[in-house]
């Protein structure tokens, strides 16, 4: 029953992410492939990766990420930043472009976010966010993500 309930909820998001993406084709707003929009959804989590983490990250060698990160980078979506402790390596920074384009997903969860302050007490609230933090970083060791400042 929970996996079934925790499956549901995933989802939809997931779902309301493509339906807004779809839309926008329709409407010819949208230039990115759905290959790219993972590769950027992956940039974006990872907090700025280089190439060769975002390569390791997906499995796939150093030239094919650095081919579809030129795209990107073409688009607009994607631009690349020397390191400063570092000059002959440069990280990955999603542009405004790109924050835009993904802000369909979180204007949806800002809506559901008001729902669950609206429908649930502030204690019960506390206890989920103490869960899926303990599922983020217990129980998901395989996929790390940068800490959120």
């Amino acid at each position: 029953m929970l996996e079934q309930a925790f499956n549901q909820v995933y989802t939809k998001f997931k779902l309301h992410f493509y339906r807004a993406v779809f839309g926008r084709f329709q409407k010819r707003e949208a230039s990115l492939t759905t290959v790219e929009t993972f590769c950027m959804e992956i940039i974006a989590a990872l907090g700025q990766p280089t190439v060769n983490e975002f390569s390791r990250f997906v499995g796939i060698s150093a030239p094919n990420a650095a081919y579809k990160i030129n795209n990107l980078i073409q688009k607009g979506y994607v631009r690349k930043e020397q390191s400063e402790s570092d000059k002959r390596e440069y990280h990955l920074v999603v542009t405004q472009k790109y924050i835009d384009y993904y802000n369909i997903n979180y204007r949806y969860l800002g809506k559901v976010m008001a729902r669950l302050q609206r429908r649930f007490s502030p204690e019960d609230l506390a206890k989920l966010e103490e869960m899926l933090t303990i599922i983020s970083e217990e129980l998901m060791p395989e996929i790390p993500l940068p800490k959120q400042s």
